[in-house]
């Protein structure tokens, strides 16, 4: 017997705080749009979390596991990646974080990850795949890779009704561009509002897949813009996020059967320098350069003055999976590119629904496969500086931790099937002392 719970608590700050995403955007917020959330997923004594934020720190991640009532490797934390929120992460991305925020932030993930421990009840669990919506776009490549269609899985109390919905889709929440000011979880908030009108009482969770070079069409170039431009709307956010929505409720829907099981696997970020000139040099021109205080030359300007070739130590990076009766959900750090995404699929190979999931327990920026270092641009050359990194992530990193996701998953399926086989007791688990593994 499954026993799943779920729950939402709310994590909105009030207007006037600073917004993450754009360097464009000089501005605080001005109010909200849309609450920004924690959403708790339990599944036995596994759990999959998601946060409307830009990214999670890995020592925030560390702490939360640690406190929890569940054990800290079964837990995967991801940010949606909303650019429509707070700064969550402290020393990077430009800008300072709020350290009561990231207090706050961090008791309402433990608290979600409580409740719906506490919330579990028996439950059946389906999946399947939605027909890709159409919303995705390489957006450095004509034509580029993408990794389509929306994988959902869904949770029914054993007496009839939906406890969750749980969809991810490839596509970067970046439908707002720099001139929004309101708090927003992006087109995710309308694709869980279209899901929970569906089922009334339920739980959606929305998870970004590897979209480090898709979005909805526009290029990275468009965003160091506040000006408005007319396809990044709430309208136009709403269309997307709907569409996912009904990509994934129309999806032929499996009854899944089988144990539960998770699993961690780490490799080290490493880190290389592709300047062209020394951090003194550079940060003349970018002065020389700058027109608005705040503006992304003096970002750089600032980043090559104290930041640059700085910190560059190996940082060990965890991803992981989890197995739940046959679907898989896998969870990387930072901005993955699709490619790496589809990779990752050809290996795992054929089987129920698989999820693979970015910005995944921490977000240190992006991590293109090596087929893209020569191409260079936005995402390999110049995103580092604004994330507040060293240098650029090295070349050969993505495919490193794709080879540690495929250990975590082939890991917690055996775990999963040895879990199965042993005999059945009653767990001591906090919060459900009632629930059978």
């Amino acid at each position: 017997m499954t026993m799943v719970g779920a729950s939402v608590v709310e994590i909105t700050p009030p207007g006037g705080g600073a917004m993450a995403g754009f360097a464009a955007r000089l501005s605080g917020a001005q109010g909200h749009h849309d609450a920004l959330t924690v959403r708790a997923l339990v599944v036995d004594d596994t759990a999959l979390v998601t946060v409307d934020v830009i990214g999670i720190d890995a020592g925030l991640s560390a702490r939360v596991r640690a406190r929890s009532p569940l054990p800290a490797a079964n837990i995967t934390i991801a940010a949606t990646h909303t650019h429509g929120g707070p700064v969550s992460m402290p020393g990077r991305l430009s800008i300072p974080a709020d350290p009561l925020y990231l207090q706050q932030m961090e008791t309402a993930i433990l608290n979600a990850i409580e409740q719906a421990a506490d919330a579990r009840a028996p439950a059946r669990l389906y999946g399947g795949s939605g027909e890709e919506p159409g919303f995705a776009i390489n957006r450095r490549h004509t034509g580029g890779p993408v990794d389509r269609g929306v994988p959902v899985m869904r949770f029914d109390r054993m007496d009839g009704p939906t406890i969750a919905h749980f969809v991810s889709y490839a596509c970067h929440p970046v439908v707002l561009g720099a001139d929004n000011l309101l708090w927003t979880a992006d087109y995710p908030h309308f694709v869980r509002a279209t899901l929970e009108d569906a089922c009334p009482g339920s739980v959606a969770l929305f998870a970004t897949g590897c979209a480090g070079d898709v979005n909805t069409g526009h290029s990275a170039a468009a965003s160091l813009s506040a000006q408005r431009q007319a396809d990044r709307t709430y309208a136009q956010a709403q269309r997307i996020g709907e569409g996912v929505a009904r990509s994934a409720l129309s999806a032929d829907m499996t009854e899944l059967s089988g144990p539960i099981g998770s699993a961690e696997a780490f490799d080290d970020l490493r880190f290389e320098s592709r300047e062209s000139s020394a951090g003194a040099d550079l940060a003349r021109t970018w002065r020389a350069a700058s027109r608005t205080p705040g503006d992304i030359h003096d970002i750089w300007a600032n980043w090559a003055e104290n930041k640059m070739g700085r910190d560059l130590d190996q940082i060990p990076a965890r991803c992981t999976a989890l197995h739940w009766s046959g679907a898989r959900i896998i969870g990387l750090p930072g901005e993955i590119f699709a490619q790496t995404a589809l990779d990752l699929r050809h290996a795992l190979g054929d089987g129920g629904p698989v999820h693979i999931l970015a910005y995944a327990d921490d977000n240190p920026g992006y991590i293109p496969p090596q087929e893209e270092y020569a191409a260079g641009g936005y995402e390999v050359d110049e995103a580092h500086r604004f994330y507040g990194m060293g240098a650029s992530i090295a070349p050969g990193v993505a495919e490193a931790l794709s080879s540690a996701a495929q250990r975590a998953a082939e890991t917690a399926a055996a775990l999963a099937t040895a879990q199965d086989c042993a005999p059945k007791k009653k767990s001591n688990m906090k919060g459900n002392q009632d629930a059978i593994t």
